[in-house]
């Protein structure tokens, strides 16, 4: 009783609007009070306990320096500068605008690490750029959603930190490492529904007509935009500082670039930048210590085990129950976004995997796959509603053209789900 409780008055919160760490937190709070029904108050005393446990953690540093580094970038004029180097690449044809938008964002996705952050700063460059060789803006706006959405794939992720520190044998860098090679695979998905599209439709005639940018002196002005993902990666890697110190070196690096090179941020503005930065990275930390209270409350009742037990009788197996965690995560990636969905659905599913002794890593990067196409599915996908306000579309106009994307992501993530040593190969070479 006390668990249907718990799970119901979450439900019923978020259907009424309740700002989702509030309902993780009160249905926390009254399941607690429900065990311990002869003294609730005493029960009640382990919450601040269990808040501050949940955000305690070394690791989640990084998140709200990750966080400032997307919007110093952001500001720093870094993506109209990839955009202009990436065209100089592949040149002028119909369908290369939309690749240039994919490979701008999967750069991106290796500095800042928000999904919605990504949509912004590409989507600003790129929508119009688009509109101009004759693209609709419902495919434009297709065309960056689905791209941001290799954000929380490609290192450094916010959603990775998240998974890391509340998932045993997951450790931040063995994550970053995993999440590339799936990230480059979804990136290459993309791009091919991306030209098919764009040359079935006819897309992009005016394309052709536009100027091909230099490539020596594009590739000057890109460079520091360039050379942010491999220092922070690279420094990783040759151990001249942690994940947590990495993040602190990109927002230096960041701020040198927008204040000096580019000079594209003035004094004046880094005070919004950092405001900007520390209401979300409290708006995350706050849904996060609220999460450790509905988790202790899922644990303390001991609804997980019955639930294990149940789905391993049930005669699904491994793969069945592998593939219908990844439905019910499809689902509920179109109305929540990735932190909130782990916090959540971790209590749940940790004891899942370790009960069919998946790895982890590998687990982790399947989960972070599925919430990423949760981001750009419709109806209430955040990357795509970020794009569509960008490109003054309505969500339900994308839908002829951002499902064929949906799908050849699907197809990546299968292959990983199929062939484990796409993840875990290069962790595995690394020493991780």
């Amino acid at each position: 009783m006390t668990g249907i409780v718990l799970f119901g008055l979450f439900i019923v919160l978020m259907l009424f609007g309740v700002p989702i760490g509030v309902s993780l937190g009160v249905g926390g709070l009254v399941a607690i009070a429900m065990a311990n029904s002869d003294a609730p108050l005493w029960g009640l005393l382990a919450a601040p306990q269990n808040a501050y446990t949940s955000i305690a953690k070394y690791p989640l540093l990084a998140l709200p320096m990750f966080v400032l580094v997307g919007s110093i970038f952001d500001r720093s004029g870094v993506a109209q500068r990839m955009v202009t180097f990436a065209q100089a690449c592949v040149g002028r044809s119909p369908g290369m605008l939309p690749v240039v938008a994919i490979l701008v964002a999967m750069v991106l996705g290796g500095i800042s690490g928000s999904g919605p952050a990504n949509a912004a700063a590409v989507g600003g460059v790129m929508i119009a750029a688009m509109s101009r060789a004759g693209y609709p803006a419902p495919f434009s706006a297709s065309i960056v959603g689905g791209a941001a959405a290799t954000d929380i794939l490609i290192p450094p992720s916010l959603a990775f930190v998240v998974y890391s520190v509340n998932v045993p044998g997951a450790s931040v860098p063995a994550l970053f490492a995993a999440g590339m090679i799936p990230g480059i695979l979804a990136g290459l998905a993309l791009m091919i529904p991306a030209i098919l599209l764009s040359r079935y439709h006819g897309f992009g005639k005016l394309e052709k007509d536009l100027p091909r940018p230099p490539f020596w002196h594009s590739l000057r002005e890109a460079s520091w935009g360039l050379a942010a993902p491999v220092l922070i990666l690279g420094g990783m890697r040759v151990g001249w500082f942690t994940p947590t110190e990495a993040a602190v070196v990109a927002v230096v690096y960041g701020l040198l670039v927008g204040l000096v090179i580019h000079r594209t941020i003035r004094l004046s503005d880094l005070y919004s930048i950092f405001r900007e930065a520390a209401e979300i990275s409290a708006i995350i930390m706050i849904v996060m210590a609220l999460a450790g209270i509905f988790a202790y409350s899922v644990n303390t009742l001991g609804l997980i085990d019955p639930v294990v037990q149940w789905i391993k009788a049930s005669g699904l197996g491994s793969t069945g129950a592998l593939i219908a965690v990844m439905v019910v995560l499809l689902f509920v990636g179109m109305v929540l976004d990735g932190v909130s969905i782990f916090l959540i659905f971790l209590p749940l599913l940790v004891p899942l995997m370790l009960a069919f002794g998946w790895d982890a890593v590998w687990f982790g990067v399947l989960l972070t796959m599925m919430v990423a196409i949760g981001q750009f599915t419709p109806p209430m996908a955040v990357n795509l509603l970020v794009a569509c306000k960008m490109a003054q579309v309505r969500i339900e106009q994308t839908v002829p053209y951002v499902m064929w994307l949906v799908l050849s992501f699907l197809l990546a993530t299968a292959a990983v789900a199929v062939w484990p040593e796409l993840a875990l190969w290069l962790p595995r070479s690394l020493g991780y």
